[in-house]
């Protein structure tokens, strides 16, 4: 036969091999208040977002509820997750949390549709196809960072994407940063003067504060600021973190902990020295370099 004839540059592929490394399963937990909201609230997600959508799409929509669960950017709840942003008059970041599509009465079919796959999703079942995706558009729109994140596919009436860099690595979803606390399954009241978008919920600024967080990281030096989430696992410590190099920054501690003493709660003063301890273990609970100096 004849020479193949080249793709089209511009072409794209859409299957899950896109989507990177599945998610990993988040269970829900916490008090039975905390599951019964957690289920109303990806119910909810799932119904107004994704109701006439095939299992798969239902299934996607709600793995991005969850993945933003688990990314420290976002809620630790899956209620705070669905409402957040409703507070302001745009800007909430599931578009039924603010249009008044809650004021429709849910058909009840649909419903118990929805609210099995949320169920499954609540019990651990992953929907591997969309990976670590965090975002989704309908396929009707096209917005301003659709071009900049990583596209995963398109399952349904939806496109999905995921972060790129630090902010969409595996390591920086922690499932168990989970812990319930759910908020009321409801939009929160409308804050005043709220009219304009939370900038800090821009996935462009994240995902670059994000990069900025890690090369500042790699280098020892301090985060770019308080826009800018751990590239690490909450609770982890940095690589060397044990042995803190001169220069670091000094820990920040909450007004009131600072009021009580700050870094000095957190050092040695009456350590059992006449008591037969080792010389080398005498001075066990000290920095071994003091940040900030």
């Amino acid at each position: 036969s004849g020479a193949a004839t080249p793709l089209d540059p511009g072409a794209h592929w859409d299957a899950a091999a896109a989507a990177g490394p599945a998610a990993r399963a988040l269970r829900a937990g916490g008090s039975a208040i905390d599951r019964v909201r957690a289920l109303t609230c990806l119910t909810q997600a799932i119904y107004y977002e994704a109701a006439s959508e095939p299992d798969a799409g239902q299934r996607a929509v709600a793995q991005v509820v969850l993945n933003r669960v688990a990314h420290p950017a976002y809620p630790k709840t899956v209620c705070g997750v669905v409402y957040q942003g409703a507070e302001r008059t745009t800007g909430c970041q599931f578009t039924f949390t603010c249009d008044g599509a809650l004021a429709r009465l849910p058909n009840r079919l649909f419903w118990l549709r929805a609210e099995t796959v949320a169920r499954a999703a609540l019990a651990g079942a992953v929907y591997a196809p969309v990976g670590l995706a965090t975002h989704y558009h309908t396929i009707a729109v096209h917005p301003a960072w659709a071009d900049s994140l990583a596209f995963v596919g398109t399952i349904g009436a939806h496109r999905f994407y995921r972060f790129g860099g630090p902010a969409g690595a595996p390591a920086t979803f922690n499932v168990a940063a989970y812990r319930g606390g759910e908020p009321v399954a409801a939009p929160p009241p409308r804050a005043p003067g709220a009219a304009a978008p939370d900038a800090a919920l821009d996935p462009l600024a994240i995902e670059r504060a994000f990069a900025q967080g890690y090369s500042a990281a790699q280098a020892g030096l301090p985060g770019p600021g308080p826009l800018t989430p751990s590239p690490m696992i909450p609770g982890a410590a940095a690589p060397g973190a044990a042995r803190a190099a001169p220069g670091h920054a000094a820990p920040r501690y909450a007004p009131a902990l600072q009021a009580r003493g700050g870094d000095t709660l957190y050092t040695a003063q009456t350590l059992p020295e006449s008591q037969g301890i080792r010389p080398e273990y005498a001075q066990s609970g000290q920095w071994i370099a003091r940040p900030g100096t």
